[in-house]
C-alpha cells in the first residue's frame, strides 16, 4: 500500500504526498471491499462514535432538507453515540423502538412508526453488550418502502461477521477499526453512492467534503491491514468462538446460582456473552475477577464510567445490576473457559458476602 516512512499531507501534490495518497487510496479500496462497498464511498472518521454521530445529524439534516419527516427511529437499545446524536437534534422527533427479551428490535413497532413518518431510520447490526445481531436487510426494506434513509451501526460487526452493504440494503453503515484488532483513533461511514450527509466538520473539502480535517493514515493504513488479516480467518474463528461461547452460556447457570445469561444465542456476535447475577454489583465481580487476571467488563465500554444502569438491559427487561460482558477473541482457549468457570464462582460467593455484610 506504499511507503509510510516519510510524513506529508496525501492531499498535496509533491512526492511525498503523492505515495501517501496511494497508501491512503488503496487503503481506503481494502476497507471498502471488505464491506462489499466500493472506495468513494468510504468516509474517514476518528472513530465509531464520530462515524455514528455524523451519520445521525448530518443524515438527518440532509433528509430533512430533501423534505422528508423531521423522525428519527431507533432501536432502544442502540448505542449512546447513535442515541445522544438523535436527541440533541434540534426540531427532530426522536423514536426508541422496543425490543424483545432476547434483543431483537420489533419489526411490527417499525413499520407503524414508518407509516407514521419517518426521515431516518438507525437500527445496529450488533449490539456492544449482548452481542444480539439485527434483521438489518428485513429492517432496511421497511425504511426504503417508507422513503426513509437507513443507517445500521456496525462497529462491532465488521471485521467480527461478514458484512455486505449490499445485501443489507442500508444507506449508511458506520464502522471502527479497534473493535477488530485496528489501531484505536480510526473508524469511517460508508455513504451509498446517491446518498448525501451534511458534514459535522467543517473546514477543508477532504473526504469528498463530507467530513474536514487530516485523514489519520497511519491508523487507516493499519486498519485495512488488520481488516485483510482478519478476512483470511473470519469464518473459522467465527466458528471457534461461536462453540467457546455455547459452552460458556450452556455452564454458567449451574457453576452459579441465580445467574441470567442475555441476548439470543441464535443470532449474536461470536465470542460474546452477557450475563448478570443477582445480590451483586458488577463492578465488584469485575474487580474481583481482575484480581484473578480475567479480563471482563461490566455494561458498555463507553459508558460504564458512569455507573448508570445499562439502559439496554433495562430495555429488554433484564436486570442490569450485576451485569458481566465476556469478549473472547483470537487468543481465547478452551482453557480460559475452564479457568473463568473455575474462578467465578468463589469471585461470586465473596461478592455477596460482601454485599450481605457477612464477609
Amino acid at each position: 500500500m506504499g511507503s509510510l516512512e516519510e510524513f506529508a499531507d496525501p492531499s498535496r501534490l509533491y512526492g511525498a504526498a503523492r505515495r501517501a495518497r496511494i497508501a491512503l487510496d488503496a487503503a481506503r479500496d481494502q476497507i471498502a471491499r471488505h464491506i462489499g462497498g466500493r472506495a468513494e464511498e468510504i468516509v474517514f472518521t476518528s472513530g465509531g462514535t464520530e462515524s455514528c454521530n455524523l451519520a445521525i445529524s448530518g443524515g438527518a439534516l440532509a433528509a430533512a432538507a430533501a423534505r422528508r419527516p423531521k423522525r428519527i427511529l431507533v432501536s432502544a437499545i442502540e448505542h449512546t453515540a447513535v442515541l445522544e446524536a438523535a436527541r440533541r437534534l434540534d426540531g427532530f422527533e426522536t423514536v426508541e423502538l422496543p425490543c424483545s427479551s432476547t434483543g431483537i428490535v420489533d419489526l411490527s413497532a417499525l413499520r407503524a412508526e414508518c407509516v407514521a413518518g419517518a426521515g431516518l431510520v438507525s437500527i445496529q447490526l450488533a449490539n456492544q453488550e449482548i452481542g444480539t445481531l439485527q434483521p438489518i436487510a428485513e429492517a432496511a426494506a421497511i425504511a426504503r418502502e417508507a422513503g426513509a434513509l437507513f443507517h445500521t451501526d456496525a462497529c462491532m460487526a465488521v471485521g467480527n461477521v461478514p458484512v455486505d452493504v449490499r445485501g443489507l440494503g442500508v444507506d449508511l453503515l458506520s464502522a471502527s477499526a479497534h473493535k477488530a484488532y485496528g489501531p484505536r483513533g480510526v473508524g469511517a461511514l460508508w455513504v451509498r453512492r446517491g446518498v448525501r450527509v451534511r458534514p459535522s466538520l467543517v473546514g477543508d473539502d477532504r473526504e469528498r467534503g463530507r467530513r474536514a480535517g487530516m485523514e489519520n493514515l497511519p491508523a487507516i493504513v493499519g486498519w485495512a491491514a488488520a481488516l485483510g488479516a482478519r478476512a483470511a480467518e473470519l469464518d473459522v474463528e467465527a466458528e471457534r468462538l461461536t462453540l467457546l461461547a455455547e459452552r460458556l452460556r450452556a455452564a454458567l447457570p449451574s457453576a452459579v446460582s441465580e445467574l441470567v445469561v442475555h441476548g439470543d444465542p441464535a443470532s449474536s456476535l461470536p465470542g460474546l456473552v452477557s450475563f448478570s447475577v443477582l445480590y451483586v454489583e458488577g463492578e465488584t465481580l469485575l474487580l474481583g475477577l481482575d484480581e484473578k487476571g480475567i479480563a471482563v467488563h461490566s455494561g458498555s465500554s463507553c459508558t460504564s464510567s458512569t455507573h448508570e444502569p445499562s439502559h439496554v438491559l433495562a430495555a429488554i427487561g433484564a436486570l442490569t445490576q450485576g451485569s458481566i460482558r465476556v469478549s473472547m477473541g483470537r487468543d481465547t482457549t478452551s482453557e480460559d473457559v475452564d479457568v473463568f468457570l473455575l474462578e467465578l464462582p468463589p469471585v461470586v460467593a465473596r461478592a455477596r458476602a460482601l454485599a450481605s455484610g457477612k464477609a
